[in-house]
């Protein structure tokens, strides 16, 4: 699935996630693959995760940042002038 982060508490070790179908979901430091957890302000960032339920609530696992493709920029024309 993919959606993006809402907020991330480095202090509390959790946060949470805006799904596409507009839904939150809870995020533990754990859930995060190696190198992924936010660190800073991380709101609106682009995630990619799998949903699982832990303790009887669903919670986002194996969560990575999704790098989104910078614009193509337009090609120079070399035209007669």
């Amino acid at each position: 699935m993919h959606g993006e982060m809402l907020w991330f508490d480095e202090k509390k070790d959790f946060g949470f996630i805006l799904t596409q179908d507009e839904e939150r979901l809870y995020v533990h430091r754990s859930g995060f693959l190696p190198g992924q957890v936010p660190v800073g302000r991380c709101a609106k960032t682009k995630v990619s995760f799998e949903v699982r339920e832990l303790e009887g609530v669903a919670q986002a696992v194996s969560v990575s940042r999704v790098e989104e493709a910078a614009p193509r920029r337009a090609r120079r024309r070399h035209g007669h002038r």
